[in-house]
């Protein structure tokens, strides 16, 4: 695993400012395979999404070959209605001219202010330079065009082998406020050079999601625009992937990356000043040990006893009596980490089965109310 991001053989990328932003800092970005790519994706179960999710999904189900992300920040493109839609289509139809493949070969993402039109003229002016400029070492702008309230980027790739050839899986991310399960506001892209079929793809992309990023919370409010895409090309050359030979090194390597990414940005949380990793075990069930692991995580009472380094043990007993699982009082254990750590753990025995989770948020502090305060 390298804590960096390195693109695997034959992706290049580039991030520029294109004028979304008011600061300058980077907001374009475009992440390119030259290779024809398949690609697996999921996204937020918002009932309101941003016209780029509903593209991605229309894209996806095209069935054709992908090449190519752009992704804008600064401006959501949400609650926009069907000139959002309109918005989003011409930006992937540009960019699929400038790069001589159909515009379905474009997936779309955006990020950033919901209810504000896309500015289209902006990202279409800035496509042409951006493009021409992408390179495998673009990456380290395009990670940060995709950013808005991050303090960091997320990055991680890991490279292992199959049958003597090389695979690399890189994965970018933004993320740190509006992040709750079912999809963790978030954009996750992740690119490999393995020779993988479409099934094995796609389920190793779910698995991966499940253990991760929707394991995590930063407080509990579900983005509109919850995107991950997995583009895989084919060029390094190795054994093909399938649901039964050579998967498992692929899904675990995809595993690492995901949660990796789902701890920087629970860490990275709106002025959050600890990760905080809730781990249960002795429930009925697996789902069971999750419910009553968010419920814990998205307790206010209990994010902001952490970021006070109060150890009152009686916020985690609610959570978990309000929760809904079943739980008895005579069987619950609860044991509190160090809290003037920036890590924090929580042990919760709900001691009447087999079931486990571990879910990770982070601290609630006046930071936050300070940024979505002034968030506009």
């Amino acid at each position: 695993m390298i804590k960096k991001a390195v693109l695997p053989a034959g992706f290049t990328a580039n991030g520029v400012n294109c004028g979304l932003k008011k600061s300058g800092k980077p907001d374009l970005a475009v992440f390119y395979s030259a290779a024809q790519a398949k690609a697996a994706g999921m996204f937020t179960t918002n009932k309101i999404a941003s016209p780029a999710v509903a593209l991605c999904k229309s894209y996806l189900k095209s069935g054709k070959g992908f090449h190519a992300i752009i992704a804008n920040s600064g401006n959501a493109n949400c609650f926009t209605g069907k000139q959002g839609l309109a918005d989003a289509v011409k930006v992937t139809a540009e960019a699929g001219k400038i790069l001589k493949i159909a515009k379905s070969a474009v997936f779309p993402a955006s990020t950033g202010i919901i209810g504000k039109r896309l500015d289209t003229a902006k990202i279409t002016r800035a496509l042409p330079g951006l493009i021409s400029g992408a390179s495998a070492t673009g990456i380290e702008k395009a990670k940060r065009a995709i950013m808005t309230t991050d303090k960091f980027p997320k990055e991680f790739t890991a490279k292992f082998d199959i049958g003597g050839k090389t695979v690399t899986i890189c994965g970018v991310a933004k993320g740190a406020g509006m992040i709750s399960p079912k999809m963790a506001t978030m954009l996750v892209f992740i690119f490999t050079d393995a020779v993988i079929s479409q099934k094995a793809l796609g389920k190793a992309l779910a698995g991966a999601v499940e253990r991760s990023f929707n394991r995590m919370t930063v407080d509990g409010c579900m983005s509109t625009n919850d995107t991950v895409i997995l583009l895989a090309n084919g060029c390094s050359g190795n054994k093909l992937i399938t649901e039964k030979d050579n998967f498992k090194p692929f899904s675990s390597a995809l595993d690492m990356i995901c949660l990796e990414l789902a701890k920087l940005m629970a860490k990275d949380g709106e002025g959050a000043s600890k990760l905080i990793e809730i781990r249960v075990k002795g429930a009925r069930n697996d789902i069971q040990a999750k419910s009553a692991a968010l419920a814990i995580a998205n307790s206010n009472l209990f994010k902001t006893a952490v970021y006070g380094e109060n150890p009152n043990f009686g916020r985690v007993v609610q959570a978990v009596g309000a929760s809904g699982v079943e739980v008895k009082e005579e069987k619950l254990k609860i044991k509190l980490g160090p809290l003037d750590k920036k890590e924090v753990w929580v042990d919760v025995d709900l001691g009447l089965g087999k079931g486990g989770c571990v879910v990770y948020t982070s601290d609630l502090t006046p930071e936050y109310i300070k940024i979505n305060a002034a968030y506009n």
